[in-house]
């Protein structure tokens, strides 16, 4: 089990807007589970990004909490454009299973990078889960 901080409104995107990649500048062997937290700051240029200026209205923006569990199940290079949400000179990041929280799980500290949560944090995220969601996605490391 790993989270990953992603800066708001991008955080967002992912839990309730269908956004299925990730982009980063680092690539990482990891795969698997994810607690996709919504950092401390938000990305005012974000706005720019013709996919997401489509939908940031309405958005619940929380910040410093877990919002959403996923699972990571590729990386591929900048490939051109392989979805609306990529972006350019990026390892982009696939993103499936993606279930939103339904009360935002406060954590105040994330970091760049993937990082591993500590248990507490995975078992109150647990606790919005149904049982089925749980097992998916966060029992195949023992959580």
């Amino acid at each position: 089990m790993r989270a990953l901080t992603v800066r708001q409104p991008w955080a967002g995107a992912i839990a309730y807007a269908g956004k299925n990649i990730e982009n980063r500048v680092q690539r990482w062997s990891y795969r698997g589970p994810v607690l996709i937290h919504s950092g401390a700051t938000i990305d005012r240029a974000a706005r720019k990004h013709p996919p997401l200026a489509a939908v940031i209205r309405g958005l619940q923006l929380d910040q410093r909490a877990v919002i959403a569990v996923a699972r990571i199940v590729d990386c591929h290079a900048d490939d051109g454009e392989c979805t609306p949400w990529s972006l350019p000179g990026h390892y982009h990041y696939v993103l499936t299973d993606v279930t939103p929280l339904p009360l935002p799980v406060p954590h105040e500290r994330g970091q760049l990078g993937l990082w591993i949560p500590p248990a507490e944090l995975v078992a109150r995220v647990r606790l919005q889960l149904d049982d089925g969601t749980a097992a998916r996605l966060l029992d195949e490391e023992g959580f």
